[in-house]
């Protein structure tokens, strides 16, 4: 692949990664209000745990769709993790 190429790929690749942490920032700010206005508003009826859940399923989606289904326990993981732990090995 030439230079071009590599750089367009690459700034999608960024600009997928921004817009999921642009959603789940969002997510956390619109989610905390609920959670406020809920305890402000109704004394003993909790309704904010509702959009928390349903929102957070689009989160996760939106995560695996940026991320892969790999991401947390993948290969890539497992590697990251084997070279953290022996780098702490030679550090001790």
């Amino acid at each position: 692949m030439d230079e071009q190429a590599n750089y367009e790929r690459a700034r999608k690749r960024v600009e997928e990664i921004k817009g999921f942490y642009t959603h789940l920032a969002i997510y956390v700010l619109v989610n905390a209000g609920l959670f406020v206005i809920n305890l402000v508003t109704d004394g003993g009826q909790y309704w904010f745990y509702f959009p928390l859940i349903g929102w957070g399923i689009g989160i996760v989606a939106h995560a695996l769709s940026v991320f892969g289904s790999g991401w947390f326990w993948g290969p890539d993981w497992e590697e990251r993790k084997i070279k953290e732990i022996m780098d702490k090995d030679r550090q001790a």
